[in-house]
């Protein structure tokens, strides 16, 4: 009991266990089910061992004493037999939802909607999101409908960090001169916290933002107050956004000139084609030349 507060000091973030989002759902099971799993091998071996401390203590006269046991086939069964079937339960299930949770993999659409398309850049220390279908852009806030798929385009200006919305699942990285992906959804309106998993400089602690989904009316309104903004962000405004900066506000261009997310990732690698992560499928067919290449990039 003494310990527990110490808890409150952890740091840990209890959102994960309050999923709001397909892919977070699906992450919280899998959690909860490995644990289980593996609970039933801790539980018995923490029970046993206080059973036997006790059973053989100095003052039971009924315990027997055998100094000559040295196996038993029924012991050496349970041993290895029930934890061989559970590391086998643990590898089936991590094999199905590492393909099935692939943040690469879209997102089946509710109702054959059109997924909102995000271009995420980390910036020292702010999150730019680009909405390439809409021309608009926001600094530290990310809007999309509830139940659309959101197909996030990822990469960084800067050093590397971590994008992650942790009620909505799946952290992933943001890397300079590449490309990641990750595909959420939201299926209850609200605020979720948004934040880099990745530790990045002194304004580390500020490089927060919020995920906000709303209704398709509320959404369209969003667009409408952003596209209301008079501020372009073109290749010299995105050059002045990108110096380094604390405690960003809520920022809004009104208009999207030119290809902000792919110069970016060119300025990198020195050429326009961008360095795609490859999603576990593509990985097995890459070639020599071009894995050697994606190391170099990192």
């Amino acid at each position: 009991m003494l310990f527990l507060p110490l808890l409150l000091l952890s740091g840990c973030n209890w959102a994960i266990l309050d999923p709001q989002g397909p892919i977070g759902r699906a992450e919280k099971s899998l959690v909860f089910t490995a644990v289980i799993l593996m609970l039933i091998v801790v539980v018995p071996v923490i029970v046993l061992t206080l059973a036997f401390a006790w059973h053989f203590r100095a003052s039971n006269k009924k315990a027997v004493y055998r100094p000559d046991f040295h196996h038993s086939t029924t012991i050496e069964i349970v041993v290895w037999v029930i934890p061989c079937l559970i590391v086998l339960a643990l590898g089936i299930l991590t094999w199905k939802t590492t393909h099935a949770l692939d943040p690469y993999k879209p997102l089946v659409a509710q109702n054959d909607e059109k997924p909102i398309e995000v271009d995420v850049i980390a910036l020292d220390w702010k999150w730019l999101f680009v909405y390439p279908q809409l021309h608009i852009a926001s600094v530290n806030e990310l809007a999309m409908p509830v139940g659309a798929s959101v197909d996030f385009r990822i990469t960084s200006g800067t050093v590397m960090n971590a994008f992650f919305i942790p009620q909505l699942g799946t952290q992933i990285y943001a890397m300079g001169g590449m490309q990641t992906e990750v595909h959420l959804a939201a299926d209850h309106a609200g605020t979720y916290h948004g934040l880099s998993a990745n530790f990045s400089g002194d304004g580390f602690s500020g490089m927060t933002f919020n995920a906000i989904a709303m209704d398709q009316s509320g959404f369209d309104a969003w667009v409408q107050k952003v596209r209301g903004s008079s501020q372009v962000l073109d290749t010299q405004s995105y050059a002045q956004l990108s110096k380094a900066s604390e405690n960003v506000p809520v920022t809004y261009y009104g208009t999207v000139n030119g290809d902000i997310f792919g110069e970016q990732i060119a300025s990198f690698v020195g050429s326009a084609p961008s360095m795609k992560m490859k999603s576990n499928g593509d990985q097995a067919s890459a070639k020599g030349t071009g894995a050697m290449n994606g190391m170099s990039g990192m």
